[in-house]
């Protein structure tokens, strides 16, 4: 209740002209102040009018008055400069300083027409868009700015993943765009196992080998653990499972705790044919980073995963197991969702390392260049009414989506904070 309160006190959430004090001076605010996430008082430097006269220190805010005496703040000097105590109950004396002086005591207003408000929002079903309703009623313009705050945001914290994995391996941001690669390539359903996998590999000394799409191959599938290397299902494995013996001792690697695989997937998404793949990409030296710094326009981006897995997986979904007609490595709409996932965010990432604007603006380019994504969890966002132009939408949507709606956080989305405002202050 305290958090919902310094809430509706920070944005001044009350009908105009309802603040009073207990014993009915008017109250203007004219600066809230700023919000105090350590000790002492809640809002820090505001400044009041209490019957025209001026007031600036600080504001407590409680949910009852005697909350007051019963945090002792009565013989606490850091609450000596408090001008202003907020309560939602006023169920005792008003607070005194540590000099017995009376602090202006107010019972904020409005506040049960918010907190219903707010229950109703985050009593929806999480299948639901708790705001839909309003939605058509917030100006293109307000709508507009959030879509493009989100979608920097969520592009901001996959910068922030990647600029943590550069930290880890002492500035190797080849190793990094490796790591970032392979959790794309899970594809949502198996990005941690593939995170998992990716940081156990030696990539320096694996590397030494990349001539040899087999000896990557072997390694990979090695240490994801997806090696039949006691039994092995065909001719292939057998060899694999061989250079996966010579090279776990040379390099002294092992599967260790094995990632948890999710392989009830269509034949494609296998995680052994997304390791193939990956293998081809690391083949002599893995020039991925580079050539993501260097990338000129979209279709660049989307030659980037042009490359086509060897002979043997265009037939196999995993070591010994036959499936005929598998198509190409990856197609069209999973290329897009890695230059979603690992083109846009590395040169982000990049971008905001070194200072470079230039390589932000690209990568944000490359997302308004890219098709829209689809997904289930977006849609209820577009039934709502909200707008998919391109990739770059479909990812500010998905922020939305997943940090907002479905936690529940509506008093930290804009369109909920309009919703809740304008109710709020309505007479």
């Amino acid at each position: 209740m305290e958090e919902v309160m310094q809430y509706i006190w920070k944005f001044r959430l009350w009908p105009v002209g309802s603040l009073r004090t207990v014993d009915g001076r008017t109250v203007d605010v004219i600066d809230a102040g700023t919000l105090n996430t350590g000790s002492g008082p809640d809002f820090f430097n505001a400044k009041v009018r209490i019957d025209g006269e001026w007031w600036a220190g600080s504001v407590e805010i409680h949910v009852r008055a005697t909350d007051w005496y019963r945090h002792g703040h009565q013989s606490d000097v850091a609450y000596d400069n408090v001008i202003l105590h907020v309560v939602s109950v006023s169920d005792g004396e008003v607070a005194r300083r540590v000099d017995a002086t009376a602090i202006p005591q107010v019972v904020m207003p409005g506040i049960e027409t918010f907190t219903e408000q707010l229950k109703r929002l985050t009593a929806n079903p999480l299948a639901d868009v708790p705001c839909a309703a309003s939605l058509k009623e917030i100006p293109p313009l307000y709508v507009n700015d959030w879509i493009n705050s989100l979608a920097i945001e969520r592009l901001e914290a996959k910068a922030d993943n990647i600029l943590s994995i550069v930290e880890a391996y002492r500035g190797d941001w080849r190793y990094a765009v490796f790591v970032t690669l392979a959790r794309g390539l899970g594809f949502g359903t198996n990005a941690d196992a593939m995170e998992q996998m990716a940081r156990a590999v030696p990539l320096d000394l694996v590397l030494r080998h990349s001539d040899s799409r087999q000896a990557m191959e072997a390694i990979l599938l090695g240490i994801a653990g997806l090696l039949n290397v006691d039994y092995p299902r065909d001719d292939y494995e057998r060899v694999l499972a061989r250079e996966w013996a010579f090279y776990s001792l040379k390099f002294d690697i092992s599967p260790g705790t094995r990632p948890l695989w999710r392989s009830r997937l269509r034949p494609g998404n296998h995680p052994a044919r997304r390791l193939a793949f990956l293998a081809t990409m690391l083949k002599d030296s893995f020039s991925l980073c580079s050539n993501i710094l260097n990338v000129a326009d979209d279709t660049a981006v989307q030659s980037l995963f042009d490359v086509e897995v060897s002979e043997y997986w265009h037939t196999h979904t995993a070591p010994g197991v036959f499936t005929p007609s598998l198509g190409a490595a990856l197609g069209a709409p999973s290329r897009r969702l890695l230059a979603i996932n690992v083109v846009a965010p590395v040169l982000y990432a990049y971008g905001t390392a070194v200072s470079d604007s230039s390589r932000r603006e690209a990568a944000v380019d490359i997302l308004m260049g890219i098709q829209a994504e689809k997904n289930s969890v977006i849609e209820p966002l577009l039934r709502a009414g909200l707008q998919c132009r391109n990739a770059f939408t479909s990812q500010a949507l998905l922020q939305l989506r997943k940090n907002y709606c479905l936690q529940h956080k509506c008093m930290y989305c804009r369109f909920g904070h309009r919703v809740l405002s304008c109710s709020a202050t309505a007479k």
